[in-house]
């Protein structure tokens, strides 16, 4: 079989059925919970990504020891968003001891690079997951409006639990400012006022705050 090694963002070819793999989660639980239910091809040199399920799709692997060391993650998070043209979907371990982390790793991921993040309680979890995301597209032709609504309701999730985290919101009122405000841009240009009609005063005030206030610089790694 043909492998063609990768810097993380090149193509790499995907057999059909297959995932392609990142060398460093060889023999990890992960990879052992998969084995048997999808094939495994293990690469080396993809820096970016931890494992491809097509040429086009790829998911990014953040652990809970990622989350608890610091901002490192964000410096490859971003890397992979300026210079991939792959869809990259961010996977993050949200346990007891990392989910002090999550948000700040949730806002970053979904309001300021705009990609899809899922949480999951452990890699038995995510290889679930996984296997689940390959089914689908094995499944599907990628031109198959079907497909693309799945992959659209990933990026929905994802964006209502990052609105959730936003101060005075909660799982009552993400759904209904995204009802009027469809994007973060929308909802983070909207206005005191406008925010009111739907959430009211006190949450549209805390909303607009932590959209115009000024970013905390990130030390330097």
């Amino acid at each position: 079989m043909e492998r063609n090694p990768a810097d993380g963002t090149g193509p790499v070819h995907v057999p059909l059925g297959h995932i392609v793999a990142n060398e460093k989660w060889r023999g990890s639980q992960l990879a052992q919970e998969m084995q048997g239910k999808v094939r495994l091809i293990f690469e080396e040199g993809l820096a970016s990504a931890d494992f491809y399920l097509s040429s086009k799709s790829c998911i990014l692997y953040i652990t809970e020891a990622d989350l608890v060391a610091g901002h490192g993650y964000r410096k490859r998070l971003a890397r992979f968003r300026n210079s991939s043209h792959l869809q990259g979907i961010i996977i993050v371990e949200k346990t007891q001891m990392s989910d002090q982390y999550f948000p700040a790793v949730q806002k970053f991921t979904v309001l300021d690079l705009g990609m899809v993040l899922l949480p999951v309680a452990s890699q038995s979890e995510a290889s679930c997951l996984i296997i689940q995301l390959v089914q689908e597209q094995t499944r599907e032709p990628s031109k198959n409006p079907f497909l693309r609504k799945k992959r659209s309701m990933l990026s929905e999730l994802s964006l209502v639990q990052t609105v959730q985290q936003i101060p005075g919101v909660g799982k009552v009122k993400a759904p209904l400012l995204l009802q009027k405000f469809p994007s973060i841009q929308q909802l983070s240009n909207a206005s005191v006022q406008e925010l009111e009609e739907v959430v009211g005063r006190s949450a549209a005030q805390q909303i607009h705050t932590f959209f115009t206030q000024p970013k905390p610089q990130q030390p330097r790694s």
